[in-house]
């Protein structure tokens, strides 16, 4: 038998929480849960091009913010530059 793989932080088990939790919403829920996500005012949905996935992924994997550091927002912007 083939071994899975998940990404960091994930294994069987949050993977079976996940699947349960969607599996046992009723429409109602699933459509809150949904309308609650585009509310969120920290983050966008957008469409793209396909073929511009990968490089948009990657220019957010180079954007998250590592531990000790601030985001760029939380920067003082560099001199001449408002």
């Amino acid at each position: 038998m083939k071994q899975s793989k998940f990404p960091r932080g994930w294994d069987e088990e949050r993977v079976r929480r996940v699947l349960a939790h969607y599996e046992q919403q009723n429409e109602e829920e699933a459509v809150a849960e949904d309308e609650a996500s585009f509310n969120d005012t920290t983050q966008t949905v957008m469409e793209v091009p396909k073929e511009l996935v990968p490089a948009i992924r990657e220019l957010i994997a180079k954007r998250r913010v590592r531990p000790g550091r601030t985001s760029r927002s939380k920067r003082r912007p560099k001199p001449g530059r408002a």
